[in-house]
C-alpha cells in the first residue's frame, strides 16, 4: 500500500519443541504500532493481544498432511499443529486459505488468495521456446526423502522414463541427494532464485510428484515458465492445475508414462504449456499483492 511501514521481528528460540513455543513468545510480543498484523503461522494465542486488524492466512491443513505422514509421532504432531490452525482461524479477524481444498476442515474460512509467483522472474520473454535445452529435459524441486519424494522419481526416471526417451535428463533441485546419482541425472542442491527461474524456462516438463502439497508453488513457478507440469493429484496440484486442465495428474505409479508422453508429444506439450501459462496468471505475485492489499484495508479501516 503507498506510503506503509512494513516490519518484522525475529524471535530466535532453541531447544524442543520449538514450533509451539515460538507461539507463546509471538504472544508477548509488542505489535501495536501496527495497523495489520497478518501471520501465516504460530498465531493461535494471539487474541486480546490485537492490531486494529489481524489477518490470518492458512497454507493448506495440517489435518491432511497427518493423513499421509508416515510414523505415528509425525502424524500426532501434525494432527496438533492442525488444532493450532483450527483456533488460528478462529482468533484472527480475518482468515484465507491459500486453496479452497483446506476450507473442509474451516467452512467458515469463505476467502481465497492463492500464493504467488513472480512473473518478472519466472516467465520467460518472448516465446516459450527461445529457452528450451535440445535435449528432453526433466526438472524436479523439492527434497529426496520425505512428501516430495525425489527418490521414488529419480527411481522411475532411471527405470522407465529413460528407456523410452534415452536421451533424457532429470535436474534436481534438491539438497538432500545423495553423493552418487543414476545416469542422466544431476542435482543442483540450494541455488539462487535467478537461476532456479533460468532452469525452469529451460526445462520441457517439471515433475513433483508430492503426496500432499496444501499449495504446491513450484507448480506455479513451471506453469509460469511455461514448463509443462506433471503431479500427483495431491489437494495443492488439484488447484493449482484445475483438476488436471493444466497439467497431468497421475498416481506415483503412472507418473514415468505421463512423463513419457510429454517429452514425446511436442505438439500437445506446447499447447499445455501455452494454456497453463495463461490461467497461472491468477497466481501472479502483483494480482495476490492487490487482494490482500484491499483485504487490509477493508479489515483495518
Amino acid at each position: 500500500m503507498p506510503g506503509a511501514r512494513y516490519g518484522h521481528r525475529q524471535i530466535d528460540l532453541t531447544g524442543s519443541l520449538r514450533t509451539f513455543r515460538f507461539a507463546t513468545r509471538l504472544r508477548r510480543a509488542d505489535f501495536s504500532g501496527y495497523d495489520v498484523l497478518h501471520a501465516h503461522g504460530d498465531d493461535y494465542w494471539m487474541w486480546r493481544r490485537r492490531v486494529p486488524s489481524h489477518v490470518r492466512t492458512l497454507h493448506g491443513s495440517c489435518f491432511d498432511e497427518a493423513l499421509t505422514i508416515r510414523g505415528i509421532k509425525e502424524k500426532a504432531r501434525m494432527a496438533a499443529l492442525g488444532g493450532s490452525e483450527w483456533l488460528a482461524s478462529l482468533v484472527a479477524d480475518h482468515t484465507v486459505t491459500v486453496a479452497p481444498e483446506a476450507q473442509r476442515w474451516y467452512p467458515w474460512v469463505h476467502q481465497v488468495i492463492p500464493n504467488g509467483v513472480d512473473f518478472d522472474l519466472f516467465a520467460p520473454a518472448g516465446d516459450l521456446h527461445s529457452r528450451r535445452e535440445h535435449r528432453p529435459t526433466v526438472l524436479f524441486v523439492g527434497t529426496w526423502h520425505g512428501r516430495k519424494r525425489g527418490s521414488a522419481l529419480v527411481a522411475d526416471f532411471d527405470r522407465r522414463i529413460r528407456a523410452e526417451v534415452p536421451d533424457a535428463r532429470l535436474w534436481l533441485v534438491c539438497d538432500d541427494a545423495p553423493g552418487t546419482l543414476p545416469p542422466g541425472v544431476t542435482a543442483y542442491g540450494r541455488i539462487p532464485n535467478a537461476e532456479l527461474a533460468d532452469l525452469y524456462q529451460r526445462a520441457w516438463v517439471f515433475v513433483l510428484p508430492s503426496d500432499y502439497e496444501g499449495f504446491g508453488i513450484p507448480y506455479a513457478e513451471a506453469m509460469a515458465a511455461g514448463a509443462a507440469v506433471v503431479a500427483t493429484p495431491n489437494e495443492g496440484a488439484r488447484f493449482v492445475t484445475d483438476h488436471g486442465r493444466f497439467g497431468r495428474l497421475a498416481a506415483l505409479g503412472d507418473i514415468g508414462p505421463a512423463v513419457v508422453d510429454l517429452l514425446s508429444d511436442h505438439a500437445g506439450r506446447d499447447d499445455l504449456s501455452r494454456a497453463a501459462q495463461e490461467w497461472a496468471q491468477r497466481f501472479s505475485l502483483r494480482s495476490v499483492v492487490d487482494q490482500y492489499e484491499a483485504l487490509y484495508a477493508a479489515t483495518s479501516s
